[in-house]
This record gives C-alpha cells, sequence and structure tokens, in this order.
C-alpha cells in the first residue's frame, strides 16, 4: 500500500495530552501498558486458534519479548499473538480509545460466546502511554491468517502514516525511541523490577534480549547476560486464580510472605472468587499478630489490586474498610478498566461492589474461625480492638460484627472473654438488660464496688478495659434487644421487679434516716461533687463514685487529657452504703473528726476505681490519725 501520512481523529491532540500528562501517576506504566497489550493478543490469538485451527497451524510458542539497543535508545516490545492489518491499524490506532479488545469482546458476546479470555489491555488508549517516554513510535504488525504486514509510525506531533513492511512472523513489535531523559528504561535491571512489579503474573513467559551486544564483551559478562535473557522475567503464577485443592499451604505461605514481608507466615488464609454483579479473584490472608502501625492515621493500609493478572497498586484502602485493615492479599478484576491509575479508582462503582463482597467474605470466615474456640481467642487478641471500630464506623455490617466480638467479665476467670450472646444466654430470667462497666484495666474493674449488687443478685457484667471500649457504648446501644447499661452511671437497679420495689421503699426510708449526715457530706464536698445519695449498687463496700448516664468515665477522662484533649471538668455523684457499718459510724461523728472521716470515705471511693487522689498528703496524715485512734 502507498504510504501516506493521516491526521488523528477525535481532537487528538487534547486526548494525547491528557494521556500522556494527566491519565498516569507513573512515566513507568507505559511498559505495563506495552506488555498488558502483548499478553492481550496473545490471548485472542489462543482464543480464535480454538475455532480457527488455520490461525495457530505454526503452532506458536507463546511468548513476550523486551529488546532493548542501548546505541539507538529504542525499546522494542513483540508478541507472536493475533497481530493487526491495515484497517486495524487505522481503527485502533487512528482514533484514541477505539479498543480493539473492547470491539472483540463485544462481538463475541453479541454472538452468544462463552468463556470469554481475560483479555487485559485496551489497545488504544493504554498504547498511547508510550508517548510518556518515547518522541516516536513504530509497530510492525502481521496479522494470523493473512500473508501482508504492515506498519504504524507516529511522533505524536504530525499526526501517523501507516505503509507496507516486511515481517517473518505473525505478531506485533512495538519499536519506542526513547527521549534522553528516559533511557534508564533501557536498563536490564529496571525492567526486570518493572515486569517483577507489574506483569509478574502475565500468563506468558516475559524475555529480555539486549541487542547492541559489544563486540569486546567479556566471557562471564556474557554469560551472565545470557543467562538473564534465557530465564522469563515473570513467574507466571497468580495462586489466586487457581483452585484451593491444587495449592500447597507452604505456596501460600510463601506467596504471602512475599507480599507482606513478615516472616511469620499468615493465620489463616482466604481465598475465593467474586461473582454476580462482579467478577474477581482474591486471596486474603490474616496476620497472625498486628503490627505496630495499626494505630497509625497516615499509615496506608489496604489490598494489593491487580486487573486481570496486572498489577495497578498496592494499599488500595478503598478495597477495605478501615475496620479490616489487619488483613493482607490481592484482589484481581475482571471488570476494572485497565488504562486508568490508581487515583482514579475512589469513585468507581466497580471498587464499592468489590469492598462489599471482600467485606462479606472476611466476616463470614471470623464467624467460621468463632466455632474453633481457642483459635478464634488468639485472632481476636491480636486484632479485637481494631475489629471492634466497625461496629462505630459501619452501620452496614455492625450487626454482625458485635456477633463476634468477645469481653471479660466479672464472672468470668482473668483472661477469658465471652461472646454477648452467650451473655445474653446466661442472664437471670429477671435481667432485663446487658450490663458494663469501663476502665483502664481489668483487675481495676473486677473490684470495682458498683459491681456489688450486680453479683448479689447474679448479673454479671461486662468488663469493657479496652480503650476503644467506652468509645463504642453509644453505637453498641443493644443487642438481642436488650440495652446496654453502665452500672457506674445513672440509677441502676437489679434483681425483679419486686425486689427493686422493696429496695427502692427501703432506700427511700435510709435516706430519710440519713438526710442531716448526706446534707453535711454535700456541704463539705460540694467543690468535688455535684450531688450524695444512698446507693442502690452497693452490697459491701461504704461508698462508690457514679457519673450521669451519659457522662465520660474516669478512665475515658484520664486517657483524653493524656493525650492533652480538653476535657470538661464533671462533677460526679457520691452514693453512700446505708447498711454500711461504717457509714453509719461517721453519721454518728460530729466537728472535725466527721469532717476528717467523710474526706476519707472520699478519698477512699476514689482510690477504688483507680482514680488519683487530690491531696496524698493530707490522706495519709487522716489515716494514720485514724489508725492511731
Amino acid at each position: 500500500m502507498e504510504a501516506k501520512k493521516q491526521e488523528f481523529k477525535a481532537e487528538i491532540a487534547e486526548m494525547l495530552d491528557l494521556v500522556v500528562n494527566s491519565l498516569y501517576s507513573k512515566k513507568e506504566i507505559f511498559l505495563r501498558e506495552l506488555v498488558s497489550n502483548a499478553s492481550d493478543a496473545v490471548d485472542r490469538a489462543k482464543y480464535l486458534g480454538l475455532t480457527q485451527k488455520e490461525l495457530v497451524a505454526d503452532n506458536p510458542d507463546w511468548a513476550i519479548e523486551i529488546a532493548v539497543d542501548r546505541t539507538a535508545k529504542t525499546m522494542m516490545v513483540t508478541d507472536n499473538g493475533i497481530g493487526m492489518d491495515a484497517a486495524d491499524l487505522e481503527k485502533s490506532l487512528g482514533t484514541i480509545a477505539s479498543s480493539g479488545t473492547k470491539a472483540f469482546r463485544q462481538a463475541l458476546k453479541e454472538k452468544g460466546g462463552e468463556a470469554l479470555p481475560e483479555l487485559i489491555g485496551q489497545f488504544g488508549v493504554g498504547f498511547y502511554a508510550a508517548f510518556m517516554v518515547a518522541d516516536r513510535v513504530r509497530v510492525v504488525t502481521k496479522k494470523r491468517g493473512t500473508d501482508a504486514a504492515f506498519q504504524w509510525e507516529s511522533d505524536m506531533t504530525g499526526g501517523y502514516v501507516i505503509s507496507d513492511a516486511e515481517r517473518a512472523d505473525y505478531g506485533t513489535s512495538v519499536m519506542l525511541h526513547l527521549r534522553d531523559d528516559q533511557v534508564e528504561y533501557l536498563d536490564y535491571w529496571r525492567v526486570a523490577d518493572l515486569v517483577k512489579k507489574y506483569s509478574d503474573f502475565i500468563a506468558y513467559p516475559i524475555r529480555f534480549r539486549t541487542v547492541d551486544v559489544p563486540k569486546d564483551e567479556k566471557d562471564d559478562d556474557r554469560k551472565s547476560r545470557e543467562e538473564r535473557e534465557a530465564k522469563p522475567m515473570n513467574t507466571m503464577v497468580a495462586l489466586w486464580k487457581r483452585a484451593r485443592k491444587d495449592v500447597k499451604d507452604e505456596e501460600y505461605a510463601e506467596f504471602y510472605k512475599h507480599l507482606t514481608h513478615d516472616y511469620d507466615g499468615p493465620f489463616e488464609t482466604i481465598p475465593f472468587s467474586g461473582e454476580g454483579q462482579v467478577e474477581f479473584k482474591a486471596l486474603l490472608f490474616i496476620p497472625k499478630k498486628a503490627t505496630m502501625d495499626l494505630f497509625v492515621p497516615q499509615q496506608k493500609r489496604g489490598l494489593s489490586l491487580y486487573v486481570r493478572n496486572v498489577f495497578i497498586g498496592d494499599d488500595i484502602e478503598m478495597l477495605l474498610p478501615q475496620w479490616l485493615r489487619f488483613v493482607k492479599g490481592v484482589v484481581d478484576s475482571s471488570d476494572l478498566p485497565l488504562n486508568v491509575s490508581r487515583e482514579m479508582l475512589q469513585d468507581d462503582a466497580v471498587i464499592a461492589k468489590i469492598k462489599s463482597a471482600v467485606t462479606a467474605k472476611i466476616l463470614s470466615s471470623l464467624e467460621d474461625l468463632k466455632k474453633k474456640g481457642d483459635r478464634y481467642d488468639e485472632f481476636f487478641n491480636a486484632f479485637g480492638t481494631v475489629l471492634k471500630e466497625g461496629v462505630h464506623t459501619d452501620w452496614e455490617h455492625a450487626d454482625r460484627i458485635k456477633k463476634l466480638l468477645k469481653y471479660p467479665t466479672a464472672r468470668s476467670d482473668a483472661g477469658r472473654r465471652v461472646f454477648l450472646e452467650d451473655y445474653v444466654k446466661d442472664m437471670p430470667s429477671d435481667q432485663k438488660d446487658i450490663y458494663y462497666i469501663c476502665a483502664e484495666r481489668e483487675e481495676d474493674a473486677r473490684r470495682a464496688p458498683q459491681l456489688e449488687q450486680a453479683r448479689k443478685h447474679g448479673c454479671d457484667v461486662l468488663l469493657f478495659c479496652d480503650p476503644v471500649d467506652e468509645y463504642l457504648t453509644e453505637s453498641l446501644r443493644e443487642f438481642d434487644g436488650k440495652k446496654f447499661v453502665d452500672v457506674a452511671k445513672g440509677d441502676v437497679q437489679f434483681g425483679s421487679d419486686d425486689e427493686k420495689k422493696a429496695e427502692k421503699s427501703a432506700n427511700e426510708k435510709a435516706a430519710g434516716e440519713l438526710r442531716p449526715f448526706i446534707e453535711t457530706v454535700k456541704k463539705q464536698l460540694d467543690k468535688d461533687v455535684s450531688d450524695v445519695r444512698v446507693s442502690t449498687r452497693l452490697a459491701e463496700s461504704p461508698c462508690c463514685l457514679v457519673a450521669r448516664e451519659y457522662a465520660l468515665s474516669p478512665a475515658m477522662v484520664r486517657m483524653m487529657k493524656a493525650m492533652h484533649q480538653d476535657v470538661p471538668e464533671e462533677k460526679r455523684i457520691l452514693e453512700l452504703n446505708a447498711a454500711h457499718p461504717l457509714v453509719r459510724k461517721v453519721a454518728a461523728l460530729a466537728g472535725d473528726e466527721q469532717k476528717d472521716a467523710i474526706s476519707l470515705l472520699y478519698d477512699s471511693a476514689l482510690i477504688a476505681e483507680g482514680s488519683p487522689i487530690a491531696d496524698g498528703a493530707k490522706f495519709t496524715k487522716l489515716l494514720a490519725n485514724l489508725m492511731l485512734k
């Protein structure tokens, strides 16, 4: 055919500027795109060859080659795939965003084709990524089933030329004349690194060849070079595409170590396929232990994303909710367009559907793990704190997450936790609410005086001792129709309705008897407490401090102050055990003796809950005097 220069169509200058300067954040992406297109071309040839045997009569050894000429500053990516004729070149490369692959898939769908091959590239926009590093690009191609070869050439500024060419083999070669500031891509190790990063799981061998071999090359250098170039640069093994029964645990462990650099191996391996609205493969891992950076806000965490075996990026946070950030792994989608950079993924509807499916699968896996007792405890000890965040941040899955949470309780042995459903199952018949108490340490919670009446009435109490627990109380709200109630806040009564009625009557009577003393205590502790009243929650201790129903706990206040946050000062309520002999004894005192005893009662309430006392020297002096008496 006669060589003829033609102008690009579809406002090509503007589109080229977009591709070269805006579409991709890294210039190195060009090699990913060209290798993907080459793999796509081989896929198409193999697929069509199933029914058109003449297309693969040469019995090809499917492969991709990257050849570099450092002297000429050129790189050539060659495949032995389907190839193109002049019409294909005009249609696919004469108009940006005209995609041969897209048209191919559409044609097969219209004909009712099944088992469509995993076609990677869109030989349109992706191809033009070459101009990010090259000032001239030449394509030489010969379509399978034809005898003629053709050439497409452009320097991006003046249109393109399609002409006849010479080529013995079927397939396509894309030659890039690299700009002076892009010659790093002529180095074997740079290319090998990019192939490993982006194209390691392409199904065909990707080999490297040096064109301009020095005539005076030393034997050792020659041998080393030939050994490198004889081997594929990619592994061609995508574990997530293989059935679990065909993969050994050791292979999963090795891949996990390669992916995460965690040499302990995974705690749990979760391979699965997403089907339905979106199709994808995923290989997920739960590590054995939490890393130090799990609670560092600016640290990026997420899954690695591939599009049909081609690497897009790691730490893709949009694929996982924050409360599952401890999960590691890979997602490979067949539905995402390859010709977008990771910065453009955030609003993609496909990503949102993948995230939803991944979240549901992990929850299902944890629900299965929950049945394994000690093994689930091992997981929860490592990642329970992070998992709890989902109750507060993910309303869609909050109910499922609640069923996965475990807490120590006042009745359980130290170090043992129970599920919420087991707590509810063991509740006395007359207990209507789920009781909990917040503290910084489990041992402080266990000996809190506010638990005494609960124990007396056979009610267990959840011990919220994790820093995140109190943040979650607003979101927990209820479980299995039962409300969460803090035994150290508000008005709390235990037992049956008759017991509560009798206790209320007894308290009113005791409050009447102690009214003068209560007024004295209020007056003396006016700067420290908001009120003084007879307690419904004490059985053995003489007094305790409680907060209003929606106030922060002392543990939370101390933690927030330690983080230099402004915390509004809020006085709490001092509750007195009217039946305790010490309270009766102090009530019978007068003058300075009573005043000192009231100070000791208040300080003892602070000490019992783990809070600091305001004046340690005064407390010690008063206590010494009392002991002397």
